[in-house]
């Protein structure tokens, strides 16, 4: 399943591409679903950063809900590779839950237009159900097409929620 999800700032591109990239933990109290950002690991060479973030979700699920999901179907590792010279962003998550079966990856592109950015989100996702135990071979085809159907339609707009905390954190910055 493709991925795709357009977000406009009112902020410069090199400042939207910072803020993404070395702001996220500032930006969590701005997620309704995220209840926290690890940063696990940062490795810079030039214009090049790679990152490793872990991401916990569920903030909008309610405490009692949350006792019975664990907390792997929660969270997810967001490897990224992020590029100053063309303001771009190589991520793949890694899911914590039905890791062999679930690959979900993209680029995210950093574009300005009249002082605004254009965030243009690409990505696909896909769902191997025979990876995950306890499906039928005979149903693995529905079944992976049910799950990628209901996981791209919480995903897509995830990801422009994100962009929303972004310009939520930055407005709220630039009024000190």
């Amino acid at each position: 399943m493709d991925l795709a999800a357009d977000a406009t700032l009112a902020f410069p591109r090199a400042l939207v591409f910072s803020t993404y990239r070395d702001h996220l933990l500032d930006v969590v109290e701005y997620l309704p679903n995220i209840r926290a950002i690890e940063v696990k690991s940062r490795k810079e060479d030039g214009p090049l950063v790679d990152l490793l973030n872990v991401w916990h979700g569920g903030g909008d699920i309610p405490a009692a809900a949350r006792a019975f999901i664990s907390e792997a179907m929660l969270s997810w590792d967001d490897q990224a590779r992020w590029d100053e010279r063309d303001f771009t962003c190589h991520w793949k998550i890694v899911t914590h839950s039905f890791t062999e079966a679930v690959r979900c990856e993209g680029t995210n592109r950093y574009l300005e237009r009249d002082g605004q950015t254009t965030l243009q989100i690409r990505g696909t996702l896909s769902i191997d159900p025979s990876k995950v135990r306890g499906v039928p071979r005979l149903l693995a085809g529905s079944v992976g097409r049910a799950v990628e159907d209901f996981l791209g339609k919480k995903i897509q707009p995830n990801l422009v929620e994100v962009s929303v905390g972004v310009r939520r954190y930055l407005e709220a910055k630039a009024k000190g």
